[in-house]
C-alpha cells in the first residue's frame, strides 16, 4: 500500500497532526497535513504542513527558525490522524512564543496562561522578516 494511500483525507484533502516532542511527550501544537506536506515531511525529516487560512504548504521553523525535526510519524487505526514525534529547535513550537500551544488551562470558568512566553512573537517574526530581506 502506498504511504499516503493509507491516509483518511479529510473533504478538503487535510489530516490532522498531532505534534509531540520526542523526549517528554508533550503535545505541542496541532496542525494539518495535505499529501504534499506529508510527502515533503518524509522527503526532508523536517514538518511542513498546510495552513487553511493562508492556503499555502509551510515548514515549521521557516521564519521563526524553530524547526521541527521529525523522528517518528504515527497513523491512527482508522487512517484519519498522525502524531509527529519531534525534537523541538529553539524550544518554541508555538507562534505565539510559548514552548507549546496548550499553555492555558481551564480554570474556574477561565482558561488563564500557565506558563511563560519564552520570546514575544513580535520579535520572533520582525528578526525572521529582516533576516529574510537581508538574503534577498
Amino acid at each position: 500500500m502506498n504511504t499516503l494511500d493509507a491516509v483518511k483525507w479529510d473533504d478538503n484533502g487535510l489530516v490532522c497532526a498531532v505534534v509531540q516532542d520526542r523526549h517528554t511527550l508533550r503535545v505541542l501544537m496541532v496542525a494539518w497535513m495535505n499529501a504534499e506536506a506529508l510527502r515533503q515531511t518524509i522527503a526532508t525529516g523536517f514538518a511542513h504542513y498546510y495552513s487553511r487560512s493562508r492556503q499555502q504548504q509551510w515548514m515549521k521553523g521557516e521564519q521563526s527558525g524553530h524547526t521541527q525535526k521529525v523522528y517518528e510519524l504515527r497513523l491512527d487505526c482508522d487512517g484519519d490522524a498522525l502524531v509527529l514525534m519531534v525534537e523541538q529547535h529553539g524550544g518554541i513550537a508555538c507562534h505565539t512564543g510559548h514552548a507549546s500551544c496548550f499553555y492555558r488551562i481551564y480554570q474556574n470558568g477561565n482558561w488563564p496562561s500557565t506558563e511563560p512566553v519564552i520570546k514575544d512573537e513580535n520579535e520572533i517574526y520582525i528578526r525572521s522578516a529582516q533576516r529574510q530581506t537581508d538574503n534577498d
